[in-house]
């Protein structure tokens, strides 16, 4: 089921919101453990059997890690049996290519492709589950005695299929308590349909120009399309993924719950660095506590630090996909933090801050190729194509048809957003000299006024419309 769906937003979220502020305090957190399941169940039943046996797993690991001795082994058998569930149902199949790949070479026969059809959402609750573990075993909170608490915070459906990741020592005190009020359910509902509106008005609108553009074989399309492409491509997937986060955050708000920002502006870094301290916070931050720095980090010499970024970005090229693409992503963006460590950052610290800016996003674009692609061969193609170097007779017609009024309209919304456009024009706003009352009644009447009319053209959207993609579906 999707926040972006009807189905979601006019019968399950009403549904839930309604019974959880209707029932007892003391039955809530039971109530959206159940919520959850359903939720996650709605994709298939045996999805859902899934992260129950994850949920009882993790709770006994947790107990043994808390209540017996050689804590440490106990923490090892969770993490190695969380990462075998994780490579079982995500990377079976690339496994056995490359074990097909070796055996070719060798004149031997190949094995059969599983075919495990991946889970929902499954990187980002084992990644929780984990963090849980670590989290006890560090003796950073303390290890949840209720089976059904654990539960709602692994199967939370708010951020289950795709974020933000929520470390286990940040949320726990709300899974036990937290506060509800009128204004945190309004600033939960403005924040999840300003996530709507970038998911459905703009993602999705970007989504057709550039899934024309990466369906058509390489040399099939014109350098100015491949250009376009990667751009609608780039922004596609910062505002369907932000998108998402917003609404997971606010739908958090709205049960009482608040979850840490996951995008902070990405595209207006200066550097690949800063590009990782923006983008993917909640991810890039658990690979930083429970990896780079469980690694040795910094800490004990150059070359080690540079294999340990490597072993990250290889890492976090995998967890988004099982493809040779998805790694070979992961490291380009390890290389230039590389590079940029070595003495380059102090070069982009002197030359002007937008040539800085316009080399971040071309290192960032050019990785979207790989991301996007559905092998590394197209991406050779695509590549080409983009400096040039492929020539080709046709013209892209079907492309020409795409770009219409609605893609030209939100690609201009989405760049001026992007690069923290809004977010000056709301700076500008608060400098002008009014009564603070009257700015109170006209920021209500604004944000009630758009909160209606995004739900109208949503709504319409969503009716006249079955497009409706989701990227991190695939991780």
């Amino acid at each position: 089921m999707l926040f972006s769906s009807l189905l979601f937003l006019y019968i399950f979220l009403p549904i839930v919101l309604l019974i959880y502020y209707f029932i007892k305090e003391k039955y809530r957190n039971y109530f959206l453990l159940l919520s959850s399941i359903i939720f996650f169940a709605w994709g298939g039943v045996s999805y859902s059997l899934l992260i129950l046996i994850s949920i009882i797993f993790n709770y006994f690991i947790g107990l043994g890690i808390n209540n017996f001795h050689r804590k440490k082994v106990w923490l090892t058998i969770g993490v190695i049996i969380n990462l075998a569930f994780l490579g079982l149902f995500k990377y079976a199949d690339f496994i056995t290519e490359i074990i097909n790949a070796f055996l070719g070479l060798t004149n031997s026969s190949q094995l059969k492709l599983p075919g495990i059809i991946l889970p929902i959402g499954i990187s980002f609750y084992t990644f929780q589950a984990i963090s849980y573990l670590i989290d006890v075993y560090r003796k950073e909170t303390q290890v949840q005695k209720s089976i059904a608490n654990l539960g709602l915070y692994i199967s939370f459906f708010p951020q289950l299929i795709a974020g933000p990741i929520v470390r286990y020592h940040d949320i726990a005190k709300q899974i036990s308590f937290r506060k509800h009020s009128s204004d945190k359910f309004s600033k939960g509902v403005m924040r999840f349909v300003l996530g709507l509106a970038k998911k459905i008005l703009i993602a999705n609108n970007l989504a057709l120009v550039a899934d024309q553009v990466f369906n058509t074989p390489s040399n099939e399309i014109t350098t100015i399309a491949a250009w376009i492409g990667v751009v609608a491509y780039s922004l596609q997937i910062y505002y369907d993924f932000a998108g998402y986060s917003d609404m997971a955050i606010g739908l958090a708000r709205m049960f009482g719950f608040d979850l840490l920002e996951n995008f902070n502006f990405p595209y207006i870094s200066k550097s690949i660095q800063e590009f990782w301290r923006r983008w993917h916070i909640s991810l890039s931050s658990w690979f930083r506590d429970y990896l780079y720095i469980p690694l040795g980090g910094n800490r004990i010499g150059i070359k080690r630090t540079y294999i340990n970024l490597f072993i990250v970005f290889f890492v976090t090229g995998l967890w988004h996909g099982s493809s040779w693409n998805f790694v070979i992503w992961g490291l380009i963006h390890g290389f230039f933090i590389i590079i940029e460590r070595l003495g380059f950052k102090s070069v982009l610290q002197k030359i002007p801050s937008f040539v800085a800016q316009a080399y971040t996003i071309f290192i960032a674009m050019m990785a979207w190729v790989l991301f996007r692609a559905d092998n590394f061969s197209f991406a050779q193609g695509f590549y080409k194509t983009l400096f040039g170097y492929s020539q080709t007779t046709y013209q892209d017609f079907e492309l020409q048809l795409l770009l219409d009024n609605e893609f030209i309209c939100a690609l201009i919304i989405a760049i001026f957003g992007a690069f923290g456009g809004f977010m000056l024009l709301k700076r500008l706003i608060k400098k002008v000299e009014i009564n603070q009352s009257t700015f109170n009644t006209i920021r209500t009447l604004t944000y009630t006024l758009f909160t209606i009319v995004i739900l109208i053209l949503v709504t319409a959207n969503l009716a006249n419309s079955s497009y409706n993609p989701f990227i991190y579906f695939r991780f």
